[in-house]
């Protein structure tokens, strides 16, 4: 799997400012990748005592016969991954309540590609970092993948999203965390957020807004996009016109189903 350099944080000492009661079942957060997996991570980690957090490792495909024990339904804990839909995803994580996050496609072809250019991110594809593509180049590879070196955003989003939706699972889409974030005192936030913590299981307490602004805090990410350091190619802000069509033609009906118009 490839290699991610991420800071340490400081979170586990923040958590332990606050009263935490204990989960009574096992929370698995999945994701498709790039789409604000650290950020929902880190503030539900500030509602559940540290000894229950799996912090072993991210829970991937290749890796989840090594962490089953994460799922044990005698040892509650918060775990978090990116697990594909298969027969042995779903068996080892059902007893838990499973949260599936995950962003619109036009946003993670850009999230995605900033990731690859930085100098957080080492894997097969290191060379994309030498200047060799443009940007247009580069984001088209994000859509459609690159044989045998990178999945293409269909690959990731039909096994880790699309087909999670078929089965027992609380959707959170990223910009549902960013526009709570955005306004933490309205109403909307008090609704999600009162909605997120009942699917993890969780009794919200009083002081949650404070919670939620300490786990929140970009900079006990080190993946978050103002983070990212060594990237040397100028990517815009938005997806432009021509690669959103290559979106729809390479995954047509995926933004629909996944409740983006």
């Amino acid at each position: 799997m490839p290699n991610v350099r991420v800071q340490p944080d400081t979170l586990d000492a923040e958590n332990a400012r606050f009263e935490q009661a204990p989960l009574r079942q096992g929370v698995f957060l999945n994701s498709v990748p790039k789409s604000g997996s650290h950020l929902l991570r880190n503030i539900l980690r500030m509602f559940v005592p540290a000894a229950q957090q799996y912090h072993a490792d991210f829970i991937q495909w290749p890796n989840l016969q090594q962490h089953r024990h994460a799922f044990d339904p005698a040892r509650p804990m918060l775990s978090w991954g990116h697990l594909f839909f298969a027969d042995a995803s779903v068996i080892e994580t059902a007893p838990t309540r499973r949260i599936l996050l995950y962003r619109d496609p036009y946003d993670w072809v850009l999230a995605r590609a900033r990731f690859f250019l930085s100098e957080q991110f080492s894997g097969n594809v290191d060379h994309l970092k030498h200047g060799a593509l443009g940007p247009d180049e580069l984001l088209t590879m994000m859509i459609f993948g690159i044989p045998g070196k990178a999945p293409s955003l269909h690959d990731y989003y039909e096994l880790n999203a699309a087909a999670w939706l078929g089965a027992r699972v609380f959707a959170v889409k990223y910009e549902e965390i960013a526009a709570a974030l955005a306004d933490l005192d309205g109403t909307a936030a008090d609704r999600f957020f009162a909605a997120l913590l009942d699917a993890c299981g969780i009794d919200r307490p009083d002081d949650w807004r404070e919670r939620v602004r300490i786990g929140a805090d970009r900079k006990q990410s080190g993946t978050a996009r103002e983070n990212l350091t060594g990237i040397g190619l100028d990517l815009p802000d938005t997806l432009g016109e021509r690669h959103r069509a290559l979106v729809d033609f390479h995954a047509p009906g995926l933004r629909s189903l996944l409740g983006y118009s």
